[in-house]
């Protein structure tokens, strides 16, 4: 999870590779460091915390073009601390590394390498790998890299450079990202297109087990069996702007207002004149939509609850058996899978590593893969044997919000996509769903533009150190979500709970500092929500009501109300979403949090 970027050019390496870093922040916070070829020796500059720690020192490289590696670190394998900060240097501080992923094996290698007289400065996984291309240094830094990647398991990114070998950077992959930026008399390598956007937007993703070899005019890629490769870059689809703060005072506020858009840009296109729904993704796929009998998604975090939602959408519109598995847990449980099993991975950036252990599960079983992601090209998306792409564009904070929207635009488009591919769904019913779904984009807008409420409730209960949100059928999965949001960026111990499950326990919980929020608009459920409403009413714990525009009984019943518009009980999640990420957003603000950085979280979770 962490991100790593490579610069190889004229520009002055320190800067270049800190403005990168500075796209790929929401990777991970715990330190970083940078690392610049000068002349004879590396100069290595680390600190613990995030990159304003780092910033006051750049000073201290020259501003000349050069060669460089740079880090910011999630911590696995050691505390943060600038010692355990990337990048790391072997004995002789002539190799640097930086690395993303996991050296499973690292504590055998470590003491292997005691043993013939290394000696190790971090108690980091990465440090035995430079110490192990020192060993098999003879000249060629790809191939000293090639040698000593033979004895390590696990998942990587690896970036190299030696001052044997100026103007040089090595990279290897295995299970985690990593892309080379082609510019101008300069390139890069970095775990995400955002590191370089800013200078190019020309792309080459490697593939498990392959190193490349860069130089600032030329590149080589290979195997680790040493046999060279062609491929041909890719245009990264969106620029630098689009990842600007635009004016908002945070990323994650930003992408909050984005949502109608992105909502728009994931259905945009999808139906025909004639009426017919087209994914142009799906329809040279390999396999057979119309063989398919069983569906299961498997997906993690904010990803799971959008799978959730999915479930119950494409149970009522196609009467076909829906499975939802949290991806860490379906590897585990070796499920028995068939070719007419439709395995479906959600996953924003496309490279989360528990959902890619559970796509490579489902193809060792023969059964059809689809990935439902964000980023073009990813890992996932390239090992699917379909993928549909969300557009939400690039989403910087670290709690998912526009891409959650767009996650269930996509699976609502799939079930109608389905059902007219398998002759389940009418087309009239597939047009008018559609129409509708695209209607939604405004129904976002208007909570998007009434925010007073919401402002009001955060103020009122921002100091509540715990929460329990309460759904019903498709609001339940939702309630989750609301709840995760509220968790993850101000610490508030919150919950999402099924309302009808509230009294098997959790109503012990309830006092009169216990605020309990409740998702109650209109629907087939109404009336069975308002009676766990009454039962939490009983108990003198504060109710937050988010009701449909209108409803003027929910009050009599709650200390506060949140509106949301008017639309069918199956979109009710799609209006309720955005107000519950502006109320965890407007607590944690309250409370002093950093949004866009939450602690102990990284965006992309590239290890298991």
């Amino acid at each position: 999870m962490c991100g790593i970027v490579g610069y190889v050019g004229d520009r002055p390496a320190a800067e270049t590779l800190f403005r990168g870093l500075r796209r790929l922040e929401y990777r991970g916070y715990d330190s970083a460091g940078i690392a610049v070829h000068e002349g004879e020796r590396i100069s290595v500059l680390k600190r613990k915390g995030n990159l304003d720690q780092l910033e006051p020192y750049l000073g201290w490289f020259p501003r000349r073009g050069g060669t460089g590696v740079a880090h910011t670190r999630w911590a696995t394998h050691g505390l943060p601390s600038k010692e355990n900060a990337h990048p790391h240097l072997d004995c002789g501080e002539e190799i640097a590394v930086v690395h993303n992923g996991i050296i499973e094996n690292f504590q055998e290698l470590r003491e292997e390498l005691l043993s013939r007289g290394h000696r190790f400065r971090s108690q980091t996984d990465t440090e035995v790998v430079v110490h192990l291309v020192e060993e098999n240094y003879r000249g060629d830094l790809l191939e000293a890299v090639r040698l000593a990647l033979r004895s390590v398991h696990g998942a990587y990114a690896l970036v190299f450079m030696s001052v044997r070998e100026p103007g040089v950077l090595v990279g290897a992959r295995r299970d985690s990202p990593l892309l080379l930026g082609l510019g101008e008399g300069e390139n890069f390598l970095a775990s995400a297109t955002l590191a370089f956007l800013e200078f190019t937007r020309r792309a080459v993703a490697l593939e498990n087990d392959e190193l490349v070899r860069v130089t600032k005019e030329d590149w080589e890629l290979v195997t680790t069996e040493g046999k060279r490769l062609e491929r041909s870059p890719y245009q990264v689809p969106f620029d630098v702007t689009s990842v600007e703060k635009g004016g908002f005072a945070d990323y994650m506020l930003k992408e909050i207002y984005e949502q109608p858009q992105a909502w728009q840009d994931t259905l945009r296109g999808r139906l025909s004149r004639s009426g017919v729904l087209r994914i142009e993704e799906l329809e040279e796929d390999h396999f057979d939509l119309k063989r398919i009998r069983r569906i299961i998604f498997v997906s993690c975090g904010t990803s799971y609850h959008a799978s959730l939602l999915g479930r119950y959408v494409m149970e009522n519109w196609m009467d076909i058996p829906v499975e939802v598995d949290i991806s860490s847990e379906f590897f585990y449980r070796e499920p028995r899978l068939d070719p007419e099993c439709l395995v479906v991975a959600v996953s924003q950036s496309g490279e989360t590593a528990d959902t890619m252990s559970a796509v490579r599960w489902a193809k060792n079983c023969g059964a059809p893969t689809l990935s439902v992601v964000n980023v073009v090209g990813s890992m996932m998306a390239r090992e699917s044997d379909g993928v549909l792409y969300t557009h939400a564009g690039p989403e910087i904070g670290v709690a998912a919000t526009k891409t959650f929207l767009a996650q269930i635009a996509a699976i609502y488009l799939l079930g109608l996509y389905l059902g007219q591919e398998r002759g389940l769904l009418e087309p009239e019913f597939i047009r008018h769903t559609y129409e509708r779904l695209e209607a939604l984009s405004s129904r976002i807008e208007e909570v998007l533009q009434d925010t007073e409420m919401v402002e009001r409730c955060a103020e009122k209960y921002c100091r509540c150190e715990d929460f329990l949100f309460l759904g019903r059928n498709i609001n339940y999965p939702l309630a989750m979500e609301a709840a995760l949001k509220l968790k993850e960026i101000s610490y508030i111990h919150a919950e999402g709970y099924p309302a009808g499950e509230m009294k098997h326990g959790p109503i012990a919980l309830l006092h009169p500092g216990f605020p309990v929020v409740a998702l109650i608009p209109r629907d087939g459920v109404y009336g069975k929500m308002r009676s766990n409403v009454e039962e939490v009413k009983a108990r003198q714990a504060p109710i937050i009501a988010v009701a449909t525009r209108g409803d003027s009984e929910i009050r009599e019943c709650c200390d506060e109300t949140i509106y949301v518009p008017e639309v069918e009980p199956h979109f009710n999640p799609v209006v309720i979403a955005p107000a519950m990420q502006l109320f965890a957003y407007y607590v944690a603000k309250m409370r002093g949090c950093n949004v866009d950085q939450p602690r102990n979280l990284a965006k992309t979770v590239t290890v298991e």
